[in-house]
């Protein structure tokens, strides 16, 4: 298909025009809706289209918008089902609009990824063709693995290169405004994801932001101890606010745009004239730093929230604090207030939010569910839901009628810091110490689909030799065991006290292993689920573990320096090796179990002589002599994260935090080759069973290397870095986890064509 889009970029431009762009509106224009559903549902024509260059992306997406049109909804061919398929289509293209710009080739996996759950005959229909005509090698999901549609993250904005700590809407919602630690501030076009410019002049971080109801001017606070009014036309400073002798945390804007309110690490609010640029009056009254505010919307009331643990109203007219909240138990960092100004939401350090009754002044009642700080808080301009983003790396929207939790939305890889709302209530803005915004979609939409997962970061994958199951581990303390099938949940592995790093299974598909940072193995009986038994003698954090073919040995790696192998049958300590310099973080073992190659943080491999000798002395001393260190593979400049080793033995591949697969000769103990394209750390790699393809996870993508040509065949682009992976005995199935948690079930595709 890929190959259909290479073609009609070589026609002439009147040809590409009539295929690509005037038909659509023409559809509905002479009545063949049918048509226009038909052309929307054609992988053909969205590939070509978001290739071609003289359209892209944006173009397509603004394409389904005519299918809510009055025109359309008045056509006697109007069908809602159908409606409903572009809808989700279109919701796709903006869920992955971040990913496609970098990376076209990835729309087969990220409609699969996102829609394949759906029984919607469009849909599976479009997918069938997909993966029966798509003729270059790519990895296709086997399960739903995306934030479906109507339920996550419309889109990522890429561009700072620090926290993002602030963020405003424009009232018409077309633009964002964000702030960051970068020192810069930078306004967000929300209908094409595109940056229009970035705003430089504050000396120091960023650390508030506002905007006026007429989109015309942004007002900043800054580490500086500065504001500054921005004309969002021309991307100029208009003048420069001056007056706090500290850090400037917060700004709110009053409706007619006269005023702005600033809070300050000085304890104290200011109130500017933005006519003049002046100081119209200070409010003295918090006994620390003010972290937020928020102004009603008749310009009457300003609310602060501090560090103090409190939130105060100030009436602007008498230029008076009117009274004090209390009920927070640590400081507040966030607060918003309704549009009819009857009530206010903060968030705090002590994890909650609190909805306040700006009348009785009075607290209402306490949303409990963040399992950190709340550093943001938005409502929506009905004031029946209030978004909130934490510490905890989630967003997370409120029902303020019935006091519960909507929905999370988890996306971010860090801190949320911020959170705006457009005036619609649909589309929310986030901005966290991941360096980039989010746009979701705050629609609850009918389709509820769970995606299977961890619920935090997937260190280590191993998949049985039968290809029937997976087994994951994760920071959060488990272990998980799938059908690889199905990608089902069979049963979870729990007994570990913190993160499991490392997990191997035995040839025979019975026994797990794990490694853990509680400095323990843990062997697992797979049929049950239950623990066998936990050999304990590292004296730090398990970071790697493998097992020989015979099912026999495991040897591990640790922090502490060391490799140790154990015996599976006496459930004992056979040997420790000893001679890297740092934490060894990736062993593999040769089929024929003679060798083990370690990776260390101290940038080297080292190849170890695994077979047991039974010599004079070992009989005086009754005991074998231990293994010994064959030699050292140096080239690495930093870390070696990850090892495999081909089947028959002769060739290693690592991963390094310097970006780079490194091809190692274990006859000679010299380095192959080279592999280089990742643009970021490679955390896992695995090799099939054939030694012709290598598969490497990093921080940027999953890539599927040919180790005879050196090039990419397929690569994967997941919704949070990959950190672990593994391959079933086919060759074509593979199972990857990521920081987030989700664990990927994809097979390569279009391998036949290579054959």
């Amino acid at each position: 298909m890929r190959e259909f889009a290479d073609k009609l970029a070589a026609k002439p431009l009147s040809y590409r025009r009539a295929y690509l762009g005037s038909l659509l509106p023409n559809y509905l224009k002479y009545g063949n809706l049918e048509k226009y559903y038909e052309k929307l549902t054609d992988f053909n024509f969205l590939m070509a289209k978001i290739q071609d260059p003289d359209f892209g992306l944006q173009a397509l997406i603004d394409d389904f918008n005519l299918v809510d049109g009055s025109e359309a909804l008045s056509h006697p061919e109007y069908n809602p089902e159908k409606a409903k398929a572009l809808n989700l289509i279109q919701a796709v293209l903006w869920m992955s609009a971040d990913i496609l710009e970098r990376d076209k080739t990835q729309l087969a996996v990220q409609l699969w990824g996102r829609l394949v759950h759906l029984k919607i005959p469009e849909i599976q229909a479009m997918l069938e063709v997909v993966k029966q005509s798509y003729a270059a090698p790519w990895l296709r999901p086997l399960t739903p693995c995306f934030t479906p549609p109507r339920r996550g993250v419309l889109r990522t904005l890429n561009g700072h290169t620090s926290s993002v700590n602030a963020v405003a809407v424009t009232a018409d919602g077309k633009r964002a405004i964000s702030g960051s630690y970068d020192k810069t501030l930078k306004v967000w076009d929300l209908t094409t994801g595109k940056k229009q410019f970035t705003l430089n002049g504050h000396s120091s971080s960023v650390n508030a932001v506002a905007v006026t109801a007429d989109g015309k001017w942004a007002i900043s606070g800054s580490d500086d101890n500065t504001l500054k009014v921005w004309d969002l036309t021309t991307g100029k400073v208009q003048f420069t606010l001056n007056g706090h002798s500290s850090s400037v945390n917060a700004v709110a804007v009053t409706a007619d745009g006269k005023w702005a309110i600033s809070g300050s690490d000085d304890n104290t609010l200011k109130v500017w004239d933005l006519t003049t640029g002046k100081v119209q009056f200070t409010l003295n009254g918090h006994s620390s730093s003010v972290n937020a505010v928020a102004v009603t919307a008749d310009g009457k009331l300003a609310i602060s929230g501090s560090i103090d643990k409190t939130l105060k109203v100030w009436d602007l007219t008498t230029r008076k604090e009117q009274f004090t909240l209390n009920g927070h138990t640590s400081s507040v960092y966030a607060v918003a207030v309704t549009a009819d100004g009857k009530r206010a939401i903060s968030g705090s350090r002590d994890d909650t939010l609190k909805v306040w009754d700006l009348t009785t002044r009075k607290e209402q009642f306490t949303l409990k569910g963040h399992t950190s700080s709340v550093y943001a808080v938005a409502v929506t301009a009905d004031g029946k839901r209030a978004i909130s983003g934490s510490y905890d790396k989630t967003l997370k929207v409120w029902d303020l009628t019935t006091r519960k939790e909507q929905f999370n939305l988890k996306d971010h890889s860090n801190s949320v810091y911020a959170v705006a709302v457009t005036a619609d209530g649909k589309r929310a803005i986030s901005g966290s110490d991941d360096n980039t915004l989010k746009v979701w979609d705050l629609t609850t939409g009918k389709e509820q689909f769970t995606l299977n997962g961890h619920s935090s970061l997937v260190y280590a994958v191993a998949v049985t030799a039968d290809g029937k199951r997976a087994i994951s581990g994760s920071i959060d303390n488990t272990l998980k065991v799938w059908d690889l099938t199905t990608g089902k949940e069979q049963f979870i592995l729990k007994g570990h006290r913190s993160s499991v790093y490392a997990v191997a299974v035995t040839a025979d598909g019975k026994r797990a292993i794990s490694g853990s940072r509680d400095d323990t193995l843990k062997v697992w009986d797979l049929e049950t689920g239950e623990k066998l038994f936990t050999l304990t003698g590292h004296r730090d954090s398990v970071n790697a573990v493998a097992i020989t073919t015979d099912g026999k040995r495991a040897i591990s790696g640790s922090r502490d320096y060391t490799l140790k192998v154990w015996d599976l049958e006496t459930e004992n300590e056979l040997f420790t090796l000893t001679g890297h310099r740092d934490s060894v973080i990736a062993v593999a073992v040769t089929a024929d179990g003679k060798r083990v190659i370690s990776g260390s943080r101290d940038n080297t491999l080292k190849v170890w002589d695994l077979e047991i000798r039974r010599g004079l002395l070992a009989f005086i001393w009754r005991n074998p002599i231990a293994p010994r260190q064959l030699f050292t593979l140096t080239g690495d400049s930093k870390s070696v994260i990850a090892v495999a080793i081909t089947t028959d033995g002769k060739w290693a591949i690592s991963g390094s935090d310097d970006k780079t697969l490194k091809v190692w000769d274990l006859v000679t103990g010299k380095e192959e080759f080279i592999l280089e394209g990742h643009s970021d750390s490679l955390n896992a790699v695995a090799i099939t069973p054939d030694g012709k393809r290598v598969i490497f996870g990093s921080d940027d993508t999953l890539k599927v290397w040919d180790l005879s040509s050196g090039n990419v065949l397929a690569s994967f682009k997941g919704e949070s870095p990959i950190a672990s992976c593994a391959i079933a005995p086919d060759g074509v199935t593979i199972v990857a986890g990521d920081r987030s948690g989700q664990v990927y079930f994809l097979r390569l595709e279009g391998m036949e064509e290579l054959t």
